[in-house]
């Protein structure tokens, strides 16, 4: 079952990354990779204040990146996902503590998991990970130089 994520509001619920950090964004798009690789799942992260003249959608490996141009939202996003599932929307996960967020996924049949649960869940995986030997899943060389050139461009955007 894939996920559709709330990328910031996932962020705050993790106690190794935090939403003041530059990187924040890239360094969750990790942990969701080791993670989506690990379990054979896949996710799409939305995340707010798109990058000004970069791209909209990045495709890394098992996660699809979506950032959100001003006026809309994630939260937005992630509800307009829903309607366009239709009746797919009971096979997938959103991951979110927005209660709109949430109140649209159960509307729509879709399961649900508090940021704070999926969270343990990325952190509980990992350790598991870790012990058993199984190889950490870190990003090309490609990948990096393309998380930094978008926020190269954002903060320079935003400047």
């Amino acid at each position: 079952m894939p996920f559709i994520i709330d990328g910031h509001n996932l962020i705050a619920a993790l106690p190794d990354l935090n939403l003041s950090d530059p990187d924040d964004e890239r360094k969750l798009v990790e942990k969701l990779q080791g993670f989506c690789s690990r379990t054979n799942r896949r996710a799409t992260v939305y995340f707010d204040r798109g990058v000004p003249g970069g791209e909209p959608t990045i495709k890394s490996g098992r996660v699809d990146v979506r950032f959100i141009r001003l006026p809309r939202t994630a939260d937005d996003a992630i509800r307009a996902h829903l309607l366009k599932l239709g009746k797919e929307a009971p096979n997938w996960t959103i991951v979110s503590s927005d209660r709109e967020v949430i109140s649209a996924a159960r509307r729509a049949g879709t399961a649900v998991l508090h940021s704070d649960a999926f969270g343990q869940m990325i952190s509980t995986n990992t350790n598991t990970s870790v012990q058993n030997d199984k190889p950490m899943v870190t990003m090309s060389d490609e990948d990096i130089a393309e998380w930094e050139k978008i926020f190269k461009d954002r903060d320079q955007a935003s400047s």
